[in-house]
């Protein structure tokens, strides 16, 4: 079928081209279509474009200045105070750690409550010394010089609680004496 129509056409090719379309053919196939809208400002494609490149403009801007805070000279000082105060509570830690694990190989003892809740400060002051590397801030090195000292702390407790005769023993001993 296909073949038929193209050789009808090939075939009556010149009676096709001589039909010229009448001069106000095109004057009446405008005013039948609709009217474009005006355009209005909110829908023109050069606002968006130029609202765009504004946007983008101050992202970067917000990106770049962001990312090159450069901390003042109190807080330098403060980063320096702090790290003076985190290598003593640290040193404090690690030996007084040192004693609760050679005390509990030597008993045979395991871990309890206190050394799985230190930790779990340990982790907790990892979070918050990287939070003080990317935004210091006395509340970051105060809850950082605190997580320290409640880590002292609780390595006093154990131990005490590991230097105590235990009483329940003692006890055993005087009745089976």
């Amino acid at each position: 079928m296909k073949d038929s129509l193209g050789k009808f056409i090939n075939e009556n090719r010149e009676a096709f081209d001589s039909q010229i379309p009448p001069e106000d053919a095109w004057h009446k196939v405008e005013t039948a279509l609709p009217k474009a809208p005006k355009q209005i400002f909110w829908n023109s494609v050069s606002f968006w474009r130029v609202a765009a490149m504004i946007l983008f403009g101050v992202t970067a801007y917000l990106f770049i200045s962001k990312n090159h805070y450069r901390p003042n000279k109190q807080e330098i000082a403060e980063i320096q105070g702090f790290n003076d105060l985190e290598i003593y509570y640290s040193s404090q830690i690690s030996e007084k750690m040192d004693m609760v694990h050679r005390y509990q190989s030597s008993t045979g003892l395991t871990e309890d409550e206190i050394t799985q809740n230190l930790k779990k400060l340990e982790a907790m002051y990892l979070v918050l010394k990287d939070e003080m590397k990317r935004r210091p801030s006395q509340d970051v090195r105060d809850a950082l010089v605190l997580n320290l000292l409640v880590r002292i702390d609780l390595i006093n407790q154990q131990l005490n609680k590991l230097d105590k005769p235990d009483t329940s023993k003692l006890t055993e001993k005087k009745i089976q004496s």
